[in-house]
């Protein structure tokens, strides 16, 4: 059974010495490598892209065989590292192809963020105006001035305050599915369609389609690819390495400045607004001490994945579809696929799940049975019955913020709980660890 777990520190002064070394090397992921110049691959040419060896990163085969086993028997179907902008590893799995085309799903939404940013550097538009003033009026349900209220921003950082009439508005551009629910700014609510009426607003504003737009001004620059349908983004995984290699050289390809806007640029991958502070231009960023998630209405302690590197930010999207960017680390890692079997219903679980495997990548990097013990600080995830944890003290939240257990118990009974997500804190005098579980 699949455990997320945080390391905590002992008492034991040679364990906690363990311990840092542990974390250094796992946050680093390299062993000895000396900082290099970012390499691009040609944007004529997909299939030239030069590679690295993986024991240039000091990374062990066996555990790398782990790693692609743990994606193997979760739907993966393809996986590609990129260091210094060269491929390290790139895997596919069952029938998929290197030139096997797939979606994005949300992860694609950081790509309408660049492309909001580039309009917005080419005088397109202007995201502190009113959305009204490239949708027209009349795009919502809502009065004149409730549309006026909402500007492009708004959009960009999922703060317009509407909603729509059921589950089904996920892909709904039509004015019924935006309905007057908060004054915009005042709440956080990962809502699609607000965040696709951005796609309406680039090609309003620019004059042309929105997949024009974007294969005029970013695609082929670098030599990526794909076609946005019906919102969505579809391309080979190598686009999305494409992209995530443009980001990670700040907006530049190679020498020439794809996103010229430099403050928007670092608007976009960093903190928007105070409600959420995991959460960017439709990037989902690491390292925050707390954090809202999808369809949950409260604020959880973070960071999102406190086994990768904090400066870490990310494209996510529904089925785990993943765009890691590591700008400490000139990393960038992609993963494209099916839900995992029998998944957990929040995606950052398996996000935790990975990471754990990909920070254990150094041969350096201590992955002993004791070790293994001594992290799982909270067991097991998911939980139909008794949770277990290595602390002093346990206490339990429910999304809402409330706390439904605390006690000094190493076993609590969880059965009359209602199934569900909950955060777990598992504290002693030195350390604290957080914990996602899904109560079954």
């Amino acid at each position: 059974m699949n455990r997320i777990s945080v390391i905590r520190a002992t008492p034991s002064h040679r364990r906690l010495a363990q311990i840092i070394v542990h974390l250094v090397l796992a946050s680093t992921l390299i062993v000895g490598v000396r900082a290099q110049e970012l390499y691009f691959p040609p944007a004529q040419s997909t299939g030239v892209w030069e590679t690295m060896p993986p024991s240039e990163l000091g990374w062990c085969q066996e555990r790398m065989d782990s790693l692609h086993a743990f994606l193997d028997r979760t739907e993966t179907k393809a996986f590609i590292v990129l260091k210094n902008g060269r491929i390290v590893r790139e895997w596919y799995f069952g029938s998929f192809q290197r030139d096997s085309v797939w979606y994005w799903a949300s992860a694609g939404k950081t790509v309408t963020a660049a492309l909001v940013g580039i309009a917005q550097e080419k005088k397109l538009l202007d995201i502190q105006q009113p959305s009204s003033r490239y949708l027209g009026n009349g795009w919502s349900l809502m009065t004149k001035a409730q549309e006026d209220a909402i500007t492009v921003q708004h959009h960009l950082t999922m703060t317009t305050g509407v909603e729509g009439r059921g589950p089904d508005d996920t892909d709904c551009r039509v004015p019924d599915c935006f309905i007057y629910r908060a004054p915009p700014g005042t709440i956080w609510d990962y809502y699609n369609p607000a965040y696709l009426k951005l796609q309406d607003i680039v090609a309003a504003a620019s004059g042309m389609t929105f997949t024009g737009y974007y294969t005029q001004h970013l695609a082929r620059p670098i030599g990526m690819g794909g076609v946005f349908i019906n919102g969505v983004l579809l391309s080979v995984p190598r686009s999305m390495a494409r992209y995530g290699l443009l980001l990670l050289a700040k907006g530049v390809w190679n020498g020439d400045t794809v996103i010229r806007d430099r403050a928007y640029f670092n608007d976009m991958i960093s903190t928007s607004q105070d409600l959420n502070p995991s959460y960017g231009y439709l990037f989902w960023l690491n390292g925050k001490d707390r954090m809202m998630l999808p369809g949950i209405e409260a604020s959880l302690p973070g960071p999102l994945i406190p086994q990768a590197p904090s400066d870490m930010y990310m494209g996510l999207g529904k089925n785990d579809q993943k765009l890691y960017v590591i700008p400490s680390q000139n990393m960038v890692i992609i993963r494209m696929g099916n839900p995992p079997t029998g998944s957990e219903p929040m995606q950052i679980v398996y996000d935790r799940q990975m990471w754990e495997l990909i920070a254990a990548l150094p041969c350096a990097t201590s992955v002993s049975d004791s070790d293994a013990k001594t992290t799982a600080a909270v067991w097991p995830n998911p939980v139909s019955d008794v949770v277990h944890h290595q602390g002093e003290i346990i206490r339990i939240w429910a999304v809402d913020g409330s706390v439904v257990h605390e006690s000094t118990a190493s076993s609590v009974d969880v059965r009359g709980l209602s199934p569900g997500v909950y955060m777990v804190e598992s504290r002693t005098s030195n350390a604290t660890s957080r914990t996602l579980i899904v109560k079954q």
